[in-house]
C-alpha cells in the first residue's frame, strides 16, 4: 500500500497498518477517483424585494420576485455570489454534489490516517 511508514521516531519499526485501514484507504481511492469536477460553495433558491418603493414586492403581504438560484462561494475570504439560471442549475448541480463529496472523504481520510498512525505508532487516545 502507498506510504507505508518504514520507521518510528523513536527508531523502531512501527506496527504494520491494520487491514480494516489498508482496506477502507483502497475503498477511499476508489471513490476519489469517480469523482468528476467539483464546483465550491453552494445553491440556494432566493427570492428579492427590489429597490423601487411602488412594486408589488413592498406591498403587505410582499409578493416577492424570484425564485432565482443563487450560487454562493468563498474567493479569497469574500463571499462571491452568482445566479445561474435553472438550466445551469441542473447542469452544475452534480459538480456541487461531487464537491461535497470529496469534502466528506477528505474529512474521513484525515481521520483514518490519524487513527492509523496512531496504532502503528502504539500513541493511544489523545
Amino acid at each position: 500500500m502507498p506510504n507505508e511508514p518504514t520507521q518510528t521516531t523513536s527508531g523502531k519499526r512501527p506496527a504494520p497498518i491494520a487491514p480494516e485501514h489498508q482496506r477502507r484507504l483502497g475503498e477511499i481511492l476508489t471513490e476519489l477517483a469517480a469523482l468528476g469536477f467539483c464546483l465550491p460553495g453552494s445553491l440556494a433558491e432566493r427570492h428579492i424585494r427590489c429597490p423601487r418603493p411602488g412594486c408589488h414586492c413592498h406591498a403587505d403581504p410582499p409578493k416577492l420576485h424570484g425564485p432565482y438560484i443563487a450560487w454562493t462561494r468563498k474567493v479569497n475570504q469574500k463571499t462571491v455570489t452568482r445566479n445561474l439560471t435553472p438550466e445551469q442549475a441542473r447542469r452544475y448541480g452534480p459538480w456541487f454534489q461531487d464537491n461535497r463529496r470529496l469534502r466528506q472523504l477528505t474529512s474521513e481520510l484525515h481521520a483514518l490516517s490519524l487513527n492509523a498512525a496512531a496504532e502503528a505508532e502504539e500513541w493511544g487516545e489523545k
